[in-house]
């Protein structure tokens, strides 16, 4: 369980589906996070298999905000994480993604011994870029083609990073 100013990070319960079922199908969140149904919430964010990739449920006042997920590289070589976050239209706008995020990232350079954190928002999507941008990612280049989007085309992604010293 990780604290941050006003939110909670901590494992996925079997209590929190239903307002997880809710958050992903809001039309805010689904267009960004496609196929988000109940089975695909229990495999993959209240039992992951992979001990690389860790989910967390944002919690803030007892209630279930989100989710923020983080996949990191074990190659010491490479030691890096890369971060993904859902968080449900009531809480937009507030900071608490922020909050979140901030947990999180000074958690994987503190804790972890990461030195760099990647995120990849939708190019279009300038509402995650702006705040990401807020916490000290940098723009790194554009995935071309890179996810497949409720309408089933193919959508450009910005790669965004941040080194441990540029975490505001």
């Amino acid at each position: 369980m990780l604290a941050g100013h006003r939110v909670v990070l901590r494992p996925g319960q079997p209590a929190d589906l239903d307002a997880l079922e809710a958050i992903f199908a809001a039309p805010e969140v689904a267009a960004w996070w496609v196929g988000y149904d109940r089975t695909r919430i229990v495999s993959e964010v209240l039992h992951v298999t992979d001990p690389d990739d860790t989910v967390y449920v944002i919690e803030v006042g007892g209630d279930v905000a989100g989710i923020i997920q983080c996949y990191e590289e074990p190659n010491p070589e490479y030691r890096s994480a890369s971060i993904d976050i859902a968080v449900g239209p009531a809480w937009h706008g507030t900071g608490l993604a922020l909050d979140a995020l901030r947990t999180l990232a000074r958690h994987l350079f503190d804790t972890q011994g990461h030195h760099r954190l990647t995120i990849d928002p939708d190019a279009g999507n300038g509402r995650a870029i702006a705040a990401y941008a807020k916490l000290g990612f940098q723009p790194v280049g554009i995935m071309r083609a890179y996810w497949r989007a409720p309408d089933g085309n193919l959508q450009d992604a910005l790669l965004m990073d941040m080194l441990e010293h540029e975490l505001r």
